[in-house]
């Protein structure tokens, strides 16, 4: 059990990691990524140093034989919601930390990142029910509340309904943002819920799993109990036909969420345990742009 003071380091640390990943890898894809979205032209001028190459206007500039710029008009400032499963689930881990800690890694870098560029962000924390729901504000007093709620809040109940997360959004939330949904998806019946959602918000979802989550080590009989149902079973996975069907079942899962969002038109990113997150989101950040 985390004492106040460990609390409070640990959260500092996830700021000070935060800020620094947001100053030097984030702060732009992030940008270009949400904010570049809905852009409306306002007027050409002559190009300055630093102004984006992209946005050069060519028959302009041959006209009048100097280079120009196309300026746009950003959108209003975003809104950006954690929709963040924290069932029992997300409480399992065999390599470098839980699906917990990573998801609240995640989301101390996605929190940090709206907040640094004067976006309100918000969090709704859900299992069978909803556990928490933090509305959206701007500012770091209200992003560190944030990301202690995601270190230190444990769900009351230990199943996953995602189809009751994603309706408390709908209600909850009346403008257009940005949803970023970080979850196992160990729920087999959230697809209509998440073409509603896909209608009106930007979803990305982050799937996060453990590695033997995919793979099963050869070790002989194991008592294995499921974190949210609480059924507890023997395997023996020396059996190599019992690990070949917990990692078809894995993939069949995998691939099912996939099109689960692509019918939503929505992203999903996949991120490991032992995997660093840091690049799936900047590769995923810079594809968007």
């Amino acid at each position: 059990m985390l004492t106040t003071s460990d609390i409070l380091k640990k959260v500092k640390e996830l700021e000070i990691k935060s800020k620094r990943l947001t100053r030097h890898l984030f702060t732009g894809e992030y940008h270009s990524a949400f904010k570049g979205r809905g852009m409306s032209f306002k007027e050409v001028r002559e190009y300055h140093a630093g102004d984006d190459i992209r946005f050069i206007d060519w028959n302009v500039s041959a006209r009048f034989n100097a280079t120009f710029s196309k300026l746009f008009e950003e959108e209003r400032e975003l809104t950006v919601i954690l929709l963040v499963d924290v069932s029992a689930s997300s409480l399992f881990g065999t390599v470098h930390a839980r699906k917990k800690d990573l998801v609240t890694e995640i989301g101390a870098v996605l929190s940090f990142s709206a907040i640094s560029n004067n976006d309100k962000v918000g969090a709704i924390l859900f299992s069978e029910g909803i556990e928490l729901y933090v509305p959206p504000k701007k500012g770091r007093d209200h992003g560190l509340f944030i990301v202690r709620e995601l270190l230190t809040l444990e769900g009351k109940k230990k199943g996953t309904n995602l189809t009751q997360a994603l309706k408390f959004l709908n209600n909850t939330t009346r403008q257009k943002c940005i949803v970023f949904l970080l979850s196992d998806f160990l729920d087999p019946d959230f697809a209509d819920a998440l073409r509603v959602a896909g209608k009106k918000y930007d979803v990305v979802g982050i799937k996060v799993y453990d590695p033997m989550d995919m793979n099963l080590p050869d070790v002989g009989l194991l008592d294995v109990e499921d974190a949210e149902s609480g059924a507890i079973t023997t395997i023996d996975t020396s059996d190599f036909l019992v690990r070949k069907s917990h990692h078809d079942a894995f993939f069949q899962h995998t691939e099912w969420t996939k099109q689960v969002f692509n019918k939503a038109g929505c992203d999903l990113l996949h991120i490991s345990t032992k995997e660093d997150y840091v690049k799936v989101l900047q590769k995923f950040f810079i594809g968007r742009a």
